[in-house]
């Protein structure tokens, strides 16, 4: 036969053996009739040929396996078979396809989100050449830009430098505010990335000098959103806070920053900073806000740039030296060392919230695809034992054991990638959900989740280890048989293991670890509820948040108090709002604010110690939030702006600082780069609030007036008390458009706010009890499987025990006596995995121990309520068996 002939057979679906198998059957007929020639019965003189030439057939077999075309010819032949077996039991095929897709789905979905966020590198040229430098420790990576001068200007330590900064700018010129993601950036980032324009051009050194107009990038898909495509962006104008700025190029579509996790649509020179935030901003020593990456002088090894690094360090730190440190802080800061970590992945502030949580869910979905193998190998296991008479009959006519277990693995891996091709489409849809999970707000994630080499390899690898686990042993077991045994008619249970300890150990296992998942998901979920149901020192419900821009409408540092006291008035005259206040912040807003505080009789242990969070706030700021006000009085209205200087602090401050002694009337300096600030007065003490995020310990808070801090902000924020803040929305917005109507308003509410700051733990809490409960239920699917196929076999046994007198009743406690050996081995392993593996959750628990007792005994029960309830399905088709149709069988 020809190669091509042979070749097309492969993929018309022929056998490429016909022709072998027709010359093997006719040698077996001959010497068959030579046999019964001779006088031996005909059956007897079949089985002999048979064993004469099956040798002949084996080395036939191998000698077309070791052909390539042979293989292929056996793989297709194989999957064919496979699909038609399949087929035959399609609710099986489908339950497995099922559980497949969602575990191996789960898997490719969290893979997605961590190679987006953490591992993929970043769309520009050789990206693993890019460093980071640090302060000494790779957490310390944000640097002011008098530091980022004195480092560019070292330009034979590198190839090339340059800093980058995230910000956000308004688009809007009045009213609801139009919020852009974007990025202040040295001249030269784009050089050294290697970014091409996809039109116009993009930030060069010369854009990036003091005194600069200003110019701006946009990103593809900004242009391609504000002005239809790239090309037309080029010379357009953009309100940019007010301030108006030429486009002169477009980044390439692939490129989205630095940030993994933000995209930045637009990309301002540094210069610039001063026609936003006044002159002098670019000297500020205590601004930290850039990042610093470079490329190394590829002459130097990684030793030696490190050295080189920190011998510059003493000039650059000695020269930068911020003014508002304390002697001490000083020196400590001109001793400071800088360092390179790898910048091949970008930065994101998202890695270090999110990075364990990650990992926790990567071993969680890894136990879910686990039982999930454990549960469909029991599954193929009891289907291998229902095909034993066709193994048998394949092994009797000469088909070696390893070819049988080819074929049965072909068809596992034959599952496994079709529920691989449901569960990349679960994977897309699910990423793409935790990211819309995570984007509550304007501040919206952004992740390329594209299945590239490394998703697509890593999908690959989980299929095929997926149908070895659940294919392997079944496959292995199924062809351990007597041929002699199971062709024997009316041999129901007569092959195979009575004890079925593979079927019985793999239910344990997955009770075992379905009750670890169930008391890690129990976990986090009771984390979650105490912190949505603690108190946070203010009332979130009915509370709506303004953010009033007044800079964008040119009100000057001079006139920026009477305006906000003014919006004030006016939004409190709005009908339906029962109390408001406004504050330069809010809490749970991400941002924060503190200050050294100085206090006659105390003496901090170290500069820490001495840390107050500040904020300032109106009169009334404390009656539209909620919060207490536990001694003194509160700020009054005629206080905003003067040189009357007064505070309010917490309780916590007033411990800290004023141990053993009434706060009121004594008063706390802060100390800062202009000098230390006239004293502040104590005037009243409220009760303790959540700052910065609800999980965390409450921190010493000063609030003081209006107007009275170190610096002036051209925006408040107007905490709203009414029973519907959708309903009063429209009449703030027209409040503020009557005052001016440039100033620019961020709507939302402290619900939404608060909801963002717990978007971790919701986001752990969630997922984790959906797959705890995946878990649960596949385990419950495999005991009632593998209890209802002991019944099954154990038919005989049950008719004999009910004909010799045996009640239902004690039928019954037979069938879930066995169950309950199983479900409590699995709860006892469960334990003790759970007990081991939910200390690593201790970071991710609030007000909840890792070995809570209620939580483990709560899963423990029910794990067994489940158990017991799936054996008692089967449990009962036993009692009702007929004793005497099954002593027919």
């Amino acid at each position: 036969m020809s190669w091509f002939r042979r070749l097309s057979n492969v993929f018309r679906g022929d056998r490429l053996s016909d022709d072998l198998d027709r010359e093997l059957a006719f040698h077996i007929a001959a010497e068959a009739d030579a046999l019964e020639a001779r006088g031996v019965p005909r059956a007897d003189a079949e089985r002999e040929a048979r064993r004469r030439f099956g040798h002949r057939a084996t080395l036939k077999e191998r000698t077309r396996d070791a052909d390539v075309l042979g293989w292929l010819e056996a793989l297709v032949a194989d999957l064919r078979y496979g699909v038609r077996s399949l087929g035959a039991a399609p609710l099986l095929s489908l339950v497995t396809i099922l559980s497949l897709a969602l575990g191996i789905g789960a898997n490719t979905a969290i893979f997605s989100l961590t190679d987006a966020l953490l591992l993929r590198p970043l769309p520009v040229a050789h990206p693993e050449q890019l460093r980071k430098l640090t302060m000494g420790s790779p957490d310390e990576d944000e640097f002011t830009n008098p530091l980022w001068e004195r480092i560019r200007d070292r330009k034979e330590l590198f190839a090339g430098a340059f800093a980058y900064g995230t910000d956000r700018f308004d688009l809007s010129t009045g009213g609801i505010e139009r919020p852009a993601p974007a990025a202040w950036v040295s001249g030269a980032m784009f050089q050294v990335l290697g970014v091409r324009a996809a039109a116009g051009r993009l930030i060069l050194p010369d854009d990036d000098v003091r005194g600069c107009a200003g110019v701006a990038v946009v990103s593809a898909g900004f242009a391609e959103r504000e002005f239809g495509d790239a090309g037309r962006a080029v010379g357009r104008l953009l309100t940019l806070d007010g301030h108006a700025m030429q486009v002169v190029g477009v980044t390439d579509p692939d490129f989205f920053g630095l940030s993994v996790g933000r995209t930045a649509d637009i990309y301002v020179p540094l210069c610039a900073q001063e026609l936003f935030n006044g002159a002098g901003v670019l000297d500020q020593r205590s601004r930290w806000y850039l990042s610093v990456v470079v490329r190394p002088d590829p002459s130097l090894g990684d030793a030696q740039f490190l050295a080189r690094l920190r011998a510059a360090a003493p000039a650059v730190f000695a020269a930068t030296v911020p003014p508002n440190f304390s002697a001490d802080q000083q020196k400590k800061y001109a001793a400071g060392t800088l360092g390179a970590e790898p910048a091949a992945t970008g930065m994101s502030d998202l890695r270090g919230r999110y990075a364990p949580a990650l990992y926790i869910l990567m071993a969680l979905v890894g136990v879910v695809l686990v039982i999930a193998c454990a549960n469909i190998a029991n599954l193929l296991r009891a289907r291998g034992a229902a095909r034993q008479r066709e193994i048998a009959v394949r092994l009797a006519l000469g088909a070696g054991r390893w070819r049988v277990v080819r074929q049965l693995l072909t068809e596992s891996l034959l599952l496994a990638l079709l529920g691989a091709a449901a569960g990349v489409l679960f994977a897309s849809w699910a990423s793409r959900a935790v990211v819309g999970f995570l984007s509550l707000g304007p501040a919206s994630v952004w992740l390329d989740l594209s299945l590239d080499g490394r998703v697509l390899a890593f999908t690959a690898a989980v299929t095929v280890l997926t149908a070895l686990l659940f294919g392997m042993a079944p496959a292995w077991r199924a062809t351990r048989v007597d041929p002699q045994a199971a062709l024997k008619a009316g041999g129901r249970g007569a092959v195979g293991d009575a004890r079925h300890r593979l079927g019985r150990g793999l239910v344990v296992l997955q009770v075992a670890l379905s009750l670890a998942l169930v008391a890690a998901s129990g976990l986090l979920l009771g984390s979650f509820r105490r912190l949505v149901t603690l108190d946070p020192g203010f009332r979130r419900e009915g509370l709506l948040l303004v953010r009033m821009d007044f800079g964008v409408a040119g009100y000057k540092d001079s006139q920026l108090v009477a305006v906000k006291t003014e919006a004030l008035r006016r939004v409190r005259a709005i009908p339906g709002v029962s109390a408001a206040g406004a504050s330069l912040l809010t809490p749970m807003s991400g941002m924060g604010w503190n200050e050294f505080a100085l206090v006659p009789g105390y003496s901090p242990a170290d500069a820490r110690d001495s840390l107050i969070w500040m904020n300032e706030v109106s009169d009334g700021f404390f009656a539209a939030y909620g919060t207490a006000l536990r001694h003194g009085r509160d700020l009054r209205g005629s206080e905003m702006g003067t040189t009357a200087h007064v505070a309010v602090i917490n309780e916590t401050a007033a411990r800290h600082f004023f141990a053993g002694v009434d706060p009121i009337g004594r008063s706390f300096r802060l100390h800062g780069g202009k000098g230390d600030s006239a004293p502040f007065e104590v005037v009243g003490v409220v009760q303790d609030a959540k700052y910065r995020q609800l999980d965390e310990k409450p921190v010493p808070t000063a609030y003081v007036p209006l107007g009275q801090g170190p610096f002036a902000v051209p925006a408040a924020t107007y905490a709203l008390r009414t029973g519907s803040p959708a309903a009063v929305t429209a009449a703030v917005r027209a409040s503020a458009a009557s005052l001016n109507p440039a100033i620019s308003l961020g709507v939302t509410t402290m619900e939404s706010q608060v909801a963002r700051s717990i978007a971790r733990p919701r986001l752990l809490a969630t997922l984790s009890a959906f797959f705890g409960a995946v878990a649960l239920l596949l385990a419950v699917v495999g005991l009632y499987g593998t209890i209802s196929y002991s019944v099954t076999r154990r038919r005989n046994e049950i008719g004999v025990r009910m004909a010799l007198g045996a009640g239902r009743q004690q039928v019954l406690g037979l069938v879930v006596g066995d169950a309950a050996w199983l479900i409590a081995g699995g709860i006892v392993t469960g334990a003790l995995l759970a007990f081991a593996g939910t200390r690593l959750l201790a970071s991710m628990l609030y007000d909840v121990s890792p070995a809570d007792p209620a939580t483990f005994a709560l899963s423990a029960l029910v794990m067994a309520a489940a158990g017991t309830a799936a054996a008692l399905l089967p449990a009962r088709r036993a009692a009702r068996l007929d004793p005497m149709e099954a002593l027919r069988e």
